[in-house]
Formats: structure tokens, sequence, C-alpha cells
């Protein structure tokens, strides 16, 4: 039906002169309903046509299309001509639309899709539960859940760790009533509730035999940071906040805030000469001094402070041990002076109220928020922005973060289920293959290798243990359960609850000594989006929480999974020849233009003007560009024998163009001016624009495809590959 401009004005002439007003109400009620259909109606054609020049006839995710499109433009300024600075090109928008959270000190892709993934654990912690009464499932849930019981938490107050204390001889800062003897104390600490004051215990491979595990002995975990991290006007600031944060728990816990005569000092001094006795793991590499072997009875001897064999019993019980067992220690000097300190302070009641102190920092996030608060203030003026993102405000965060602490096996296996289906799998699997195929092919173009280094190193790739979406043992439900079953949770005491998972942990540690070393073990969870490569083990790791959009779907055309997480694969497979690029690492190479093309990166990158080091970058800067370059020969290979490629809706790209997008969309983000000239000295990685525009501007593709002239900043006359 067609309603003119008269009607309407006719319908107001009818009001002003009152009449026929029913009349007119229904002819603009039909107006409304026939604009609102013709929207409806367009929107609809809109849609369809989306779908059918994205898929065709055939069955196709429109909504993941129009997902991915959004993303992709809504980060890219396409003011900047991409010849220019492709990574302002494509990620020029992106801070802008996350504005909200450019305040912490650094946010990237990498950070959006963890994020998006925790809520998703979140959402399978909440949601309706059908499972087995018992399981290690059910466990973990009631464990989140009573975290999130705050009212509960707030009602207990410093009651169940005012209790504890008791048991372990009390706060004890009065000086009132004879303390318990110290090796009979730290024996507690450490068999009943995994803390480690003076030292830190763990079982790791040997690294004496990488088949087996072994007891291994470090310094311990400090909460307060060391002298060498900070200036000495500011570190005098550092001991001023951390004392008044001690005499806060000790008001928290019921005593006088201020404690005997100097006390709290005392303990402040105590920690600040123990970390001093610490000795640096880069002079200890520089040493060749990483792992000390030894036995109980030889540490017994060098650190005589420490009653090793019943501290190391009450760690690994039931398991027997004894003065032979052997153990590998981190840092025997520090182990030395630590001794000799502990004989010093041995009168004083320093040490019980250092190890008292350790115990509270260790289970306080049980607590209530007044803990909490004292911790985040603390974390704040230590660390700046950063101290809050480590302490975070929303309570889901933190009772997640505590829960995969303990469970990290059963949120594991959630996820994956959730997001990780076996074809998922399959298509990771077939692209990471492809993708050494292609290197196979770039190896024999390298005119600095010889061929019998060249034929090395294929096998070298052929070895590789390729790991990607989760360690196997983390679906086997039963297997899983049995690590729990001894675990009593109840959704109405999260403090004790905490206690108790120590207590599992504990007991499951000694196991792992008792077992060969497993490659099943990974240093990520499945839901992280970080990948990695393991000298040791020879293996590469890519965690399932990395197959989402915007790296990869199954749904997404080839040349975005190849530019986004291919260029991952690419870039852990080249850290497998980290060798060859060190000095001495490739005997028989053409070692002049092996040098030749490693001067060429490291000038290129120290010439952006960010301040990089372009040697102490180098291989991540090597396998950045070359990551890239076989990514893409990798998709074409792809191409060639997949004959098909799905379409985004026409957005003037290119495939090849959205594989180059797709790429640097995946290192779009923000880092605060300050954190990104610290981390430069300490980060191996270069940041975030160079890692998009070292490598495009080294490729002869990416400057074919832009149409960039010679000459122009992506498109110089001088590149620089190694791979």
């Amino acid at each position: 039906m067609f309603v003119s401009f008269f009607s309407l004005q006719t319908c107001d002439q009818e009001l002003r002169t009152g009449a026929k007003k029913e009349r007119c109400l229904q002819g603009k009620s039909l107006l409304l309903c026939t604009l609102l259909l013709s929207t409806l109606l367009g929107f609809i054609l809109l849609i369809t046509s989306y779908i059918m020049m994205t898929c065709g006839l055939g069955s196709c995710d429109a909504k993941l299309g129009l997902t991915l499109l959004a993303r992709l433009l809504n980060s890219r300024n396409d003011t900047v001509d991409p010849c220019e600075d492709f990574y302002k090109y494509a990620c020029g928008s992106w801070e802008g639309k996350h504005s909200s959270r450019t305040t912490e000190e650094s946010l990237n892709v990498f950070d959006v899709l963890l994020e998006e993934n925790q809520l998703i654990l979140k959402r399978l912690l909440e949601g309706p539960q059908f499972g087995i009464r018992g399981s290690a499932k059910e466990k973990a849930i009631q464990f989140y859940r009573s975290c999130m019981d705050t009212q509960r938490i707030e009602s207990q107050g410093t009651q169940p760790l005012k209790d504890l204390l008791n048991q372990v001889g009390g706060w004890n800062t009065t000086g009132v009533g004879k303390a318990k003897d110290f090796n009979e104390t730290l024996q507690t600490l450490m068999g009943r509730y995994s803390t480690f004051p003076f030292f830190r215990v763990h079982v790791g491979p040997s690294p004496f035999d990488l088949k087996t595990n072994i007891i291994q002995i470090d310094h311990p975990e400090f909460e307060m940071p060391p002298e060498s991290k900070f200036k000495e006007k500011n570190y005098l600031e550092v001991l001023r906040v951390y004392l008044s944060y001690l005499k806060k728990l000790g008001g928290l816990l019921g005593g006088p805030q201020d404690g005997p005569p100097d006390s709290f000092s005392l303990t402040l001094s105590f920690i600040s000469n123990l970390q001093q006795v610490v000795t640096p793991l880069q002079e200890r590499q520089q040493r060749g001094m990483l792992f000390f072997r030894t036995t109980i009875r030889e540490l017994q001897e060098k650190a005589p402070a420490i009653d090793w064999l019943s501290c190391l019993q009450a760690v690994f019980h039931p398991m027997p041990i004894n003065l032979s067992q052997p153990i590998a220690v981190h840092d025997m000097d520090y182990l030395r002076g630590m001794s000799q300190l502990i004989e010093q302070w041995h009168k004083e009641r320093v040490l019980h109220i250092y190890m008292i102190v350790c115990l509270v920092g260790n289970l306080s996030p049980a607590l209530d928020s007044r803990f909490q608060d004292a911790r985040l203030e603390l974390s704040k003026i230590l660390y700046g922005k950063m101290g809050s993102k480590m302490i975070p405000a929303e309570r889901w965060r933190k009772c997640l973060t505590d829960t995969s602490s303990f469970f990290e096996p059963v949120l594991g296996q959630m996820i994956v289920q959730e997001i990780f289906p076996q074809q998922t799998k399959k298509l990771a699997e077939q692209m990471f293959s492809e993708i050494q195929d292609a290197l196979y092919g770039q190896l024999d173009q390298l005119e600095w290798m010889d061929e019998q280094t060249r034929q090395q190193a294929k096998v070298l790739v052929s070895k590789l243990q390729v790991e990607i979406g989760y360690p196997a043992h983390i679906l086997q439900t039963a297997k899983v359960n049995l690590e729990y079953q001894n675990l009593e949770i109840n959704e109405d005491t999260f403090f004790l609850n905490v206690v108790a998972c120590l207590k599992v942990l504990r007991e499951n540690s000694y196991l792992k000594l008792l077992q060969h070393h497993s490659q099943d073990n990974w240093h990520v969870s499945p839901w992280t989006v970080h990948s990695y490569y393991s000298i040791r083990h020879h293996m590469v790791v890519f965690p399932a929480g990395m197959f989402r959009s915007p790296f990869f779907h199954m749904e997404f055309p080839s040349a975005v999974n190849f530019g986004a997480i291919g260029v991952f694969m690419a870039h852990e497979l080249l850290h497998t020849f980290y060798g060859y690029v060190l000095p001495g690492g490739c005997p028989r190479c053409n070692r002049s233009a092996l040098q030749k093309s490693i001067d060429c990166l490291v000038e290129q990158y120290e010439s952006y003007g960010f301040k990089v080091n372009g040697t102490f970058t180098l291989l991540e800067n090597t396998a950045d560009t070359g990551g890239l370059a076989i990514a893409y020969q990798a998709y074409k290979n792809w191409l060639k024998k997949h004959k098909e490629e799905k379409d985004l809706p026409k957005i003037g790209l290119s495939n090849d163009q959205l594989f180059y997008l797709s790429f640097a969309h995946a290192m779009c983000g923000h880092q605060d001016p300050e954190k990104l000239e610290s981390s430069l000295n300490t980060d191996p990685h270069s940041p975030l624009p160079l890692r998009v525009c070292g490598p495009v501007s080294n490729s002869q593709d990416f400057a074919k495809h832009f149409h960039c002239s010679s000459g122009t900043p992506m498109n110089p006359d001088n590149k620089c590959h190694i791979w």
C-alpha cells in the first residue's frame, strides 16, 4: 500500500478540526507498519545477498563471516597508505575500538581472545550441571562457587586463618610464650600448606636425564621485589610500603599493628638479606652453573641450618626418602648463604614471624575483602598499573584463576569439549603439515646452507613433536577423577577448600617423582593463546585457545587461517633452527653469506626508531620474517591442492591481501610508552608495529599484491632474509 504525503496532510487537518480522529490514527499505524516491513525486507535481502555472495548455494556460517569482517574493518584505518605503514593501515583504529581498556599497560588481540576464552569457562562453571557426583568436574565447580560466595567469606572473616595459625605457633609478634621449633614449623608449612619460605621444592624433568623426574630446589618466590629491580630512592619507598603492609596484616589478624619493638622491621631486614644472597640467573648462566647435582646428605653438609631429610620427607610423604636421594639444586650459593643467615638469626623470633608472613601471604587470597584490598594496594604501589592487573577487581576473574590453579586438567577438558572439535584439530594438523612442506622447499633455496646441513635440518623438522589443542591426558576422565579422588570440597568454606587443594597438590607431587618424565605436561593451559617451542623436548605446542576467531575457524577463508595461525605455526617451527643463527652454530655453512643476512636484519630493526636492540631481538625477528614468508608459500601450495577458496563479501581486497591483513590484525594492540621502554631490555620480541612492518617490508609478494612502488617504506630496495 502506498501512503502519500497528501494523505498525511489531510490527517493533520482532520486532527486540527477534531474530525475523524480514529481514521487518522489508523492511517498513521498503517504507515508505520509499512515502513517497518520495508526495512525488514531490505535487511533480509541484504543478508541473503551476503550469504549468496559468500557461499553460493552451499551451507555457510554467515554470522561468523560478518563477525570476522567487522573485526578486520573496525581495526583498519583505510586513510593510511598500506605501502607507507602497514601496521597503522591494519591496526590504526584498533586502539580506539578498545579505548575503555587501553588504560592498561598493554592490551592486544591475544589479550582480547584470552578474555573471550575465560568468559566461556565462566559460563561453563556457572551454568547448570549434569555430571557424576563426586567427579573432579563437580569438585572444580564447587570450588569456584565457594570462591564466588563473598557473603559467606566476609561473614567468616579471619577466624579460619586464626585457627590454622594457632596450630603452627600463632602470629607470635608479642614476645609472649615459647615459639615452636624452627625446623618443626618449617616442615608443617611445607608439608601441609605448600608454603616454602626459605627455598622452593618441586618435581621436574632431570637436567641430567630428560626421561626421569627429580626433586629440584631453588630460591623462594619473594612477595617483596628485590632491591636490584629499583633505584635506591625507589627501593626505600618499597621497604616503607611493605613494612606498612606487614603491620596491616598483623592488625587484621587481631594483633597490635606495631607489635613488639622493631619486630616487623627486623623481619623486613631479614627478607632483604635473604634476597641479597640469590645469584642472578644471568650470572649462573655465564658460569655454566644452572644446576648442581647433589644428594640430601651432601646438602646437609653444605647448608646445615635446615633439617633437609625431615623437610623433604614432609613434602613427599608417604614416599620413602633417604639421605642418598638425588637432588638438582638451582643455586647452591644461595642455599649456603640462606643457611648462614638462619644460623645468625636463629635466636630471634624473626624467623618464626617471617614463616608466618609467608603462610599468610600464601593463604590470604582465600580470606575476606580486607586482605584483598591490602594486597591490591601493595601491588599497585609496587608494580603500578600492572599491579591492578595482577589482582583482578572482578571476583569471577580471581575465582577462575584460583580454580585453574588447582583444577587445570578439569577446566582444560571443559573448554576443549566446548571449542575444539576433532574437525578443528584435523584441519590444524593438515595446515601444520603444509607449513612443514613449505619449509622443506625453502631450505632447498638457502644459498648460505651447505647440502649436509640442509639434510640435517630436514631431519630435525621431521623429528619435531607437534602438540595441537590439548595434552592427551586431560580427556581421560577416569584418570583425571583419580587425581582428585581424595579431595573433599565444601561450597560453604572457601578457605578450607584452598587448604585441602594445597594438601592434594602436595600428595600428587610424590607420584610425579615415581614416574618417568612425561612430555604431556605443557607449560600453558589449553585455553591460553600463546604457542611455544620447547628446546628441551624438541616440541611445539599450540593450545586450543588459539584456534578461534580472529586467528582461525573451519569456515574462514584459508587466507585468514594461514595469515594468522599459519604464521604463528611457521614462527615456532623456525625456532627449531635457533642454533644455526648463533655464532658457530652452523660450522659448514657459508658463514659470510649468513652473517651478511644477519647484519641486514639487525640493522633493519635498529633503524626503526624504537631503540630496539637488533641483536637481542634477532631470533624472534628472524622467526617473524621467515614465518610470514613460509606461511604465505604454504597458503599458495594449499590452494593448488584444494582449488577452492571461501570468499568474504567484496570489500576491495583480494585473498592475497586478506592473508596479509589477517597477519597484521593478529598483532594489533596498545602498549604504554613507559612499559614499552622497559620491555626493550627484557622482551626478545620487537614492539608490535615492527613485528608487522618488518616482515612485510621484506616480502616481495606483499609489495606485489598491495602494488607498492619500489622505495616506499613497505617496499624498500634492500630486503633482509635468513630463511
